[in-house]
């Protein structure tokens, strides 16, 4: 993993417990964009704001490729619904919803539709 990716897994890892919030950008609840846009700042990478422009990030990658720091989205490119950061070993941390907030999942547990590689 290179230090910039390790930069976003580690931000995206140290927010899991917190809470979700529509809109929150952090730093104790965050929305699923908000949350994935911090974890790259850390980086240095200015992410749009919302999901949908997020999917549409970077350069596509085969799910089944996957690095840590890519960003995996839910519905289509362009009009994605979800986003989250995967952190390898077949797992993402996103914030999730208001019940659960920010959480590490396995991707068996809700398989994205697609990623991108910003870093």
């Amino acid at each position: 993993m290179t230090g910039t990716a390790a930069t976003v897994v580690d931000f995206a890892r140290a927010q899991v417990g917190k809470g979700y919030a529509m809109g929150g950008t952090g730093p104790s609840a965050y929305d699923c964009s908000g949350l994935t846009q911090a974890a790259y700042r850390q980086a240095g990478v200015e992410l749009p704001r919302v999901s949908q422009e997020q999917s549409a990030s970077g350069r596509d990658v085969d799910l089944s490729d996957l690095r840590p720091g890519d960003l995996l989205y839910w519905g289509a490119k362009g009009s994605a619904t979800h986003v989250a950061v995967y952190v390898g070993g077949n797992t993402y941390v996103g914030a999730q919803n208001s019940r659960v907030g920010v959480v590490e999942r396995s991707l068996d547990w809700s398989s994205p539709s697609g990623a991108v590689r910003v870093l």
